[in-house]
């Protein structure tokens, strides 16, 4: 019996393949109708036998293409209209709800990577090869519904062989919106600066596979220095990739442009190349990723499980931190005293060919060995491309202008990027009993915009179902001032937003109002309600409040603690009451004061403060962050310990600034009060010696949890080992005034901390054994803290989160002791622990609250 359904398939299904899958599928169970592309997903009208109708909706449903994902398939009957075959119909723009999802860009699959270097291939070598199962989407997207003329490909008229791979239903290609040659496609752009060695094509050493064809484009296309030169032809295009290579040959630096923006680049092996790209931009410290052609490569310089290895290889290809190999041997100041080294594999076909052609000179196919002493395989240095401190530059005009003193060429193109994106960084942590899973330092290319479901907030959990729940105003939570993100949400889905940035200048500024009003364009998100930081000074608070105000719009202010406990319980769709713990370096508190080592019996509205490390001070505030000897200075007065011999050192490097924290401290003057976790690792680190003057944010704490060495390693008992050092835990006096979320029950008081700390320091024990027991001391607090609150309150869900939990060993263990005593343990899982999730906790208190406008109050 033939049978007529209305398909509506919702997810991530355009720019995916989705419509030729459909049709493939068609012509397989033998169905007619037609399948189209609307701006609330795809709609399907499929008339076949009802048995072999069901087969297509089950195969359609449970095997869709590898980047797609179908969230929601909704069937209909409906009268037969007598179809006699299968097409595919042009896009719909007037549907009216909105919500289809955008794909992420996409890396390099491996049909295009084949034809990339297969010399029997019309598009062999050519830097912009793409397919429907990869390439640019996000950031090439202008409006909705996704097609070439929405996009910045509509420069590029497709040739006569594109546009019929473009039409056929049974190409790779078809509807493939980017999909271009070298006739009638994007091509590469050079520009160099004067003064340097050589010239396109001028030293045969470099040139790997280029024909005398190449040479002969070289001379043709040589444009006087600081002029654009364009590869239009495969030659030219090669004589261009030749020359760049050349030029890394030489440890000169490029400004190479990729999907979401440009990259600087030099050879990873080449320490002077390092030095001068450090210098240049201003980057002291900090470790460089790199990029290594296969995973074979990165597993001879690092440690991959088959965890890492599927996190390199996946469609997103984000940086992923991964421990180096003992016997590896790395260029001085790609990443020292780290244990970790962040690296990728190529995503777009000009950083294949970049690599391939770098990697055939280095490795001797051209007589030219790497013979420096490093690892003998093929790396470069991959950092985003930004002056100090801004955006990461999207523009080939602007690259050149800013950063001319940092590149000497510039490999580019004439594909537009419509959305600036850094890539992702992530690592694979053993999450307990969840085995291992990805986290998150900071979530960008490949990822987002993908969007986080949101979990119905009570008591319209209890009274309504997902289906028939519309929250009637979109929210935009406008994010903290570091790690920024905002989120947008629309009925029961919240778009976290790339990482922008920490919002300290004009540049960024601009960045995060131009990504905010292209999320709000895009989505056709109209925020009736807003969400922000309780801190007064923040540039996104203000904003926050300007618009507030000028509109009309209900704007909750949300604690920042709250809002990183609240994004875990939002991930994982917990109502509470949770016992949350944040360990952070900074927050502003409902008291004022600098929050930071926080236990919270929170819910999605609301909070009580449980639980918090005891108030140090913070002489001379944000200084006291960057000199982390003042810091010690403020935990030695607050735990009675500067005339501790331990100390000595240390306040001896202080000098006169010693007397400086003093008086300040006294008086009162820029001497904020702090709980912050954060702030004690930055503290002991430089009791210790292990980091006195920090050169990036987070290096006390990062170089003291790499100090640990081999003393880190061992079983789960080693977070009980008898040795660690204790954590006192106190009940708080303060006066019964204060409400339940500025004074908490519970104390934790890390004076006998340091005490130990310095009594080993004092007695030689080795600084690797007193990094570990200092850890342990706060992987047990983590323990004592949710116990307490179970003890009192019956809960039995512990979240984790804040920037102290990137720390590795720290999640790691501290996860494996809460679940040994049996709590059950939730942890950031689509987002990073830093500040990169708390725009999406802000949105989901937002979201949960009760009252339209009504501020966060006490659970």
């Amino acid at each position: 019996m033939i049978e007529a359904l209305d398909i509506q398939v919702k997810g991530i299904v355009q720019g995916v393949g989705f419509r030729p899958f459909v049709y493939r599928l068609a012509k397989k169970y033998l169905i007619n109708g037609w399948v189209l592309n609307a701006t609330d997903g795809v709609f399907i009208h499929a008339e076949g036998e009802a048995k072999l109708l069901d087969e297509f909706v089950i195969e359609l449903s449970e095997n869709p293409p590898a980047a797609s994902r179908v969230e929601e398939v909704a069937l209909k009957e409906v009268p037969l209209e007598d179809f006699d075959s299968f097409e595919i119909r042009f896009s719909d723009a007037g549907a009216v709800e909105k919500t289809t999802l955008v794909s992420p860009d996409l890396a390099t699959c491996d049909d295009c990577a084949r034809e990339l270097f297969n010399p029997n291939d019309r598009r062999y070598r050519y830097p912009f090869i793409n397919c429907t199962n990869c390439g640019p989407r996000f950031t090439i997207i202008e409006k909705l519904p996704y097609d070439r003329k929405s996009t910045s490909m509509k420069d590029f008229p497709m040739c006569e062989r594109c546009a019929r791979e473009y039409g056929d239903p049974l190409d790779r290609r078809f509807h493939a919106q980017p999909d271009a040659c070298f006739e009638c496609g994007p091509h590469v752009s050079w520009r160099e600066h004067e003064g340097l060695p050589g010239a396109l094509g001028a030293n045969p050493e470099t040139q790997t596979d280029v024909s005398r064809e190449t040479l002969r484009a070289a001379d043709a296309i040589a444009a006087p220095l600081g002029q654009m030169t364009w590869g239009s032809t495969r030659a030219e295009s090669d004589a261009i990739l030749a020359r760049a290579v050349e030029l890394l040959c030489a440890g000169k630096i490029l400004a190479v442009k990729g999907l979401g923006g440009f990259h600087l680049v030099c050879d990873a092996n080449n320490a002077d190349a390092v030095a001068l790209l450090r210098a240049r931009k201003r980057r002291e410290g900090k470790a460089f990723a790199v990029m290594a052609a296969t995973t074979d490569d990165v597993r001879r310089v690092c440690e991959v499980s088959d965890a890492e290895a599927a996190a390199l290889e996946g469609s997103q290809r984000p940086i992923v931190l991964l421990k180096k190999r003992p016997d590896a041997a790395f260029a001085p100041g790609l990443a020292d005293r780290l244990p970790e080294l962040g690296v990728m594999l190529p995503y777009t076909p000009l950083q294949h060919l970049l690599l391939h052609d770098f990697a055939g000179v280095t490795m001797g196919r051209a007589g030219v060995t790497m013979g420096r002493g490093y690892c003998h395989i093929p790396l470069l240095v991959m950092t985003s491309g930004n002056i100090h401190d801004e955006p990461i530059v999207i523009d080939d005009e602007d690259a050149y202008e800013k950063l001319f003193s940092v590149a000497d060429a510039f490999l580019g193109h004439d594909r537009a990027i419509c959305a600036r994106y850094d890539d992702s960084v992530v690592r694979v942590i053993n999450a307990g009993s969840a085995g291992e899973a990805l986290q998150f330092l900071r979530r960008a290319r490949g990822f987002a915009p993908l969007p986080i479901p949101l979990s119905l907030p009570a008591p319209a959990a209890e009274e309504v179902s997902r289906e028939t729940f519309v929250r009637p105003r979109a929210i935009l939570a406008v994010g903290p001032e570091q790690k920024n993100t905002f989120t947008l949400t629309r009925d029961a889905e919240a778009f976290v937003s790339q990482h922008i940035g920490d919002m300290e200048n004009a540049e960024t500024y601009d960045a995060w109002l131009q990504a905010k009003d292209r999320y709000e364009a895009l989505f056709e998100i109209e925020p009736g309600r807003l969400a922000c930081d309780l801190h007064p000074e923040y540039l996104t608070s203000k904003w926050a409040h300007d618009q507030s105000r000028v509109h009309g719009l209900p704007l909750s202010e949300v604690q920042h603690h709250h809002a990183h406990i609240v994004s875990v319980m939002g991930e994982h769709g917990l109502p509470g009451p949770v016992c949350g713990i944040a360990f952070d370096g900074t927050g502003y508190g409902v008291d004022g004061a600098i929050w930071g080592g926080e236990v919270l019996l929170s819910n999605q509205r609301a909070f009580e403060r449980f639980a918090n490390f005891a108030y140090v001070p913070l002489p001379g505030g944000a200084a006291a962050v960057k000199h982390p000897l003042r810091m010690a200075y403020g935990a030695l007065w607050a735990f009675d310990l500067l005339e501790h011999p331990g100390a000595a050192d240390a306040l001896a490097a202080l000098g006169e600034q010693a007397d400086v924290c003093e008086q300040m401290i006294d008086r009162g003057l820029n001497t904020p009060m702090t709980s912050s976790v954060g702030r004690l690792f930055d503290a002991a680190s430089a009791l210790l010696g292990v980091c006195t003057n920090p050169l990036y944010e987070g290096e006390p704490a990062i170089l003291l949890e790499a100090a640990m060495g081999e003393a880190a390693a061992g079983d789960e008992a080693d977070a009980e080992a008898a040795d660690r050092y204790a954590i006192a835990v106190v009940k708080n006096t303060a006066t019964a005034e204060s409400t339940a979320q500025d004074t908490s029950v519970v104390l934790f008081d890390a004076a006998p901390t340091f005490q130990a700390l310095l009594d080993d320091k004092v007695a030689g024990v080795p600084v690797p054994v007193i990094a570990r027991r200092f850890h342990d001391a706060f992987v047990q607090a983590v323990v004592t803290a949710a116990e307490l609150a179970r003890s009192v309150y019956g809960i039995e869900t512990v979240a984790l989160s804040g920037g102290v939990f990137m720390n590795r060993y720290l999640v790691e263990h501290a996860l494996a002791a809460l679940e040994r005593v049996g709590f059950t343990v939730a942890v950031n899982r689509d987002l990073p622990p830093n500040d990169g999730c708390i725009s999406f906790g802000q949105a989901v208190v937002a979201w949960a609250s009760n009252e339209e406008g009504a501020a966060e109050g006490g659970a």
